[in-house]
């Protein structure tokens, strides 16, 4: 059985005798079927499946940034049709049946999910895709570097799949259905680089 254990840090949110709860989920996976990384070899593939926005990382920032933009969550985010709190509170993507379907197409040979820690602590990157307009509205208004961007948050990309080559091309070009997934990347000798 995995276990994955997440503890969000959140300074200045519950006043004293406050607190939080949160549901989880649990799952089994067959033995032979578990997708553990040990196959990934340079030359595999990179996919990035969007994320719907912040999902529920960096809010401890954001609420910081929020409050010194003097902006009210009830404000357009400008450039976008949804008011900042709509954007700010859009719920997490979750990825089963995406992944699933993935999976059944064959070749996955790694996954990482990107929550607290951003891309940094799960996967090194750089931009190659579109990044969501809630993220550059909280990098402007907030003053923050790229790093503490990148350190903080998925920066519109939620789930990252290592797949072989051939794999890549059956997942990407044959679609996804109802979903997208952008390839973001290969596996070099030294690393990852990034497209």
């Amino acid at each position: 059985m995995l276990v994955v254990q997440e503890t969000a840090e959140m300074p200045d949110f519950y006043a004293n005798g406050e607190y939080d709860l949160s549901g989880f989920a649990v799952g089994i996976v067959k033995k032979d079927s578990v997708i553990d990384g040990r196959d990934i070899v340079a030359g595999d593939v990179l996919i990035g499946l969007p994320s719907s926005g912040v999902h529920s990382n960096g809010f401890s920032l954001v609420r910081r940034v929020v409050t010194r933009s003097g902006l009210s969550p009830k404000d357009k985010l400008l450039g976008e049709d949804v008011t900042l709190g709509e954007a700010l509170m859009a719920p997490t993507v979750i990825y089963v049946k995406q992944v699933l379907e993935i999976i059944r197409k064959g070749g996955i040979k790694g996954i990482a999910h990107i929550t607290g820690g951003g891309f940094r602590d799960n996967i090194p990157r750089v931009n190659s895709w579109e990044v969501p307009t809630v993220f550059k509205w909280i990098q402007e208004a907030g003053n923050i570097e790229d790093a503490e961007m990148r350190r903080t948050f998925n920066m519109g990309i939620g789930m990252v799949l290592v797949v072989s080559k051939e794999a890549s091309s059956r997942i990407l070009e044959s679609g996804n259905g109802d979903y997208k997934a952008y390839r973001i990347g290969e596996v070099v000798s030294d690393g990852v680089t990034y497209h």
